[in-house]
């Protein structure tokens, strides 16, 4: 029987559970719904839902990793209580983390290919049209998004297959020291260009007004939304990293560590972001086409632009493979807990299959652009939307629910070992609020998300 892997160090689990946080989610969606929701006063309602919101449900998946030392393939097995079917849950987690691969995969591979083109210098004195222009290009070219996806891929099962301390926390480490680095040097520049101060302000000083009327419950769902995702909770992402950890510490604070590095990354990316928009006349609410398409045109005004660019989306690789790795390490452990095989072997076995069944997401943007469902979209938005809206606030109830109920793991078992290790214990006047109203507030985001796709 394979024995259960640990991290080398506190430092790894903290970067590299941090590490499958932040994403795409920080560096891309949070700067530009802060731009649409009128920037501070969305920032400051963000902080609030992560805090009340995010944090107790990173906890609860540390503690179900933790004690049942399996990923989520076999921990609800391990500690549900007998005749029960909560692992059944463990279906839904393992397609979570393949589906969510299935498109992160081929975005994370569009980063790589800006990374291409800013060191070559392919977008340099084109104009807005222009670089517009060789968006378009690139995700009508198949074969390109294809080449890039599995170089993606391929190098991140690569540092999984060399094992969780060799591997993963070696490789996750560097990148989130060189991310966190390259993050800094650009806000500093980002907040002296011309005019950068105003678009600090935007960012940091909260203006309400901005946020009247129904305007501030749309506001309210998206910063609760932004706060759920962030973390990727609900698929048993953070809780395999909970498996790999020592009883030592108590879980609230190093769920709260890796919280506040999640939430440092992405405050830092709009820090980056804002001031620019400020400097060059872009709107802050350009939407997702702010990174592809607006900021290249600001890299091309700025001197040495060639070369911030090339640092912004190296940078945005960091981001997007720290999440990759993270979640291929949860799919290896999948086949590892349930198949008692290598490492080795689940490592090229799923690389093998999530290159295949990641080629729906790019031909859905080639030979199968005529797919497209109503109110969802093509194929790369029907794997998020089961991912997002169905798979992480449901998956996130059942965490909950098996750590509240008594006829799951139950609260009790769920606070003993939060609470096992020295450090910041788990609030016990919080047992009312994790048992009713935070699943509500997951059931309220499920069905407003429904309502405004479907009948908005």
């Amino acid at each position: 029987m394979n024995k259960r892997e640990k991290f080398a160090s506190r430092l790894g689990f903290i970067l590299v559970s941090a590490g499958c946080a932040i994403g795409l989610g920080n560096v891309w969606r949070f700067p530009y719904i802060t731009g649409a929701y009128g920037g501070a006063a969305f920032v400051l309602m963000y902080l609030v839902f992560l805090l009340i919101f995010g944090l107790p449900i990173v906890v609860v998946e540390l503690a179900v990793g933790r004690a049942s030392r399996k990923s989520a393939a076999q921990s609800f097995d391990v500690l549900e209580p007998a005749g029960t079917k909560w692992h059944l849950h463990k279906y839904a987690c393992m397609a979570g983390n393949y589906l969510l691969m299935m498109f992160y995969t081929t975005i994370a591979g569009w980063m790589v290919q800006y990374f291409v083109k800013m060191v070559t210098g392919s977008l340099d004195e084109l104009d807005a049209e222009g670089v517009g222009a060789a968006f378009g290009e690139m995700t009508s070219n198949g074969g390109s998004m294809a080449l890039y996806m599995v170089i993606t891929v391929v190098l991140c099962f690569t540092v999984c297959g060399a094992g969780l301390q060799n591997g993963v926390e070696k490789i996750t480490k560097a990148m989130m020291v060189c991310l966190l680095v390259l993050m800094v040097i650009l806000a500093v520049h980002s907040c002296m260009l011309p005019s950068g101060m105003e678009g600090i302000k935007f960012y940091l000083a909260p203006d309400f007004s901005k946020l009247s009327g129904e305007k501030f419950f749309e506001a309210m769902y998206a910063a609760m939304g932004q706060s759920f995702f962030t973390l990727s909770i609900g698929i048993g992402s953070i809780a395999i990293f909970g498996s790999y950890i020592g009883k030592e510490r108590s879980l609230t604070g190093e769920a709260i560590c890796i919280t506040a590095l999640d939430t440092f990354v992405a405050i830092l990316s709009g820090l980056i972001i804002f001031p620019a928009c400020a400097s060059f006349g872009v709107q802050p609410d350009a939407g997702p086409s702010l990174i592809f398409v607006t900021l290249p045109n600001v890299f091309n005004a700025m001197p040495f632009g060639r070369l911030w660019g090339a640092l912004f989306f190296l940078f945005m690789i960091f981001a997007a493979f720290s999440t990759v790795i993270a979640v291929f390490e949860n799919i290896v452990s999948f086949a590892t807990d349930l198949l008692n095989c290598s490492r080795q072997r689940a490592s090229w076995t799923n690389m093998l299959l999530i290159i295949v069944l990641s080629l729906p997401c790019v031909l859905g943007f080639t030979a199968w652009s005529s797919f497209s469902i109503p109110h969802i979209g093509g194929i790369m938005d029907l794997e998020d939307f089961i991912v997002s809206d169905n798979l992480l606030p449901l998956g996130s109830m059942v965490y909950l629910l098996f750590c509240t109920c008594k006829y799951g793991w139950g609260w009790k078992n769920f606070t003993d070992e939060a609470d096992t290790g020295t450090g910041m214990k788990f609030p016990k006047w919080a047992r009312l609020y994790m048992t009713w109203l935070l699943p509500l507030l997951v059931l309220f985001i499920f069905i407003r998300g429904y309502i405004a796709r479907f009948f908005a």
